[in-house]
């Protein structure tokens, strides 16, 4: 983690309340997954034996993926979320297992809009 935390330097207190939301909302696994040179490392939390959400290191960046099914990702844009997460579900390709969004963490919003489509996707446990 000291590794992660220097690469992404400022952006660390965004990845510290997107990895504690999760841990705090998520009975999910996490594991280190390496992804090949092109995407490299990758955080991945798994609930129930299904993907949740990998989150991808980088230098002063990090950039969170979550994949949705065809009319998940149709109701998502309902959700209100900002114009960067808006675009990014809008162009993703559809795939059959579904849309992989990659979204780069940059901002509040951003952080809020990705723990918006993890709840969306995955009803978290209650309290």
């Amino acid at each position: 983690m000291r590794e992660i935390f220097a690469a992404i330097d400022s952006k660390r207190p965004l990845w510290e309340s997107l990895t504690e939301f999760i841990d705090d909302n998520y009975r999910a696994s996490r594991e280190f997954k390496f992804y090949g040179k092109n995407y490299g490392w990758a955080l991945r939390y798994r609930r129930a034996g299904k993907a949740l959400l990998s989150i991808y290191p980088g230098r002063e960046r990090f950039t969170a993926q979550i994949v949705l099914g065809e009319t998940e990702a149709l109701k998502a844009l309902a959700l209100g979320v900002g114009k960067n997460v808006r675009k990014i579900i809008e162009e993703a390709h559809q795939f059959p297992e579904g849309r992989c969004l990659f979204i780069r963490v940059e901002s509040k919003r951003d952080l809020n809009d990705v723990q918006q489509l993890v709840v969306f996707k995955s009803k978290p446990l209650k309290k």
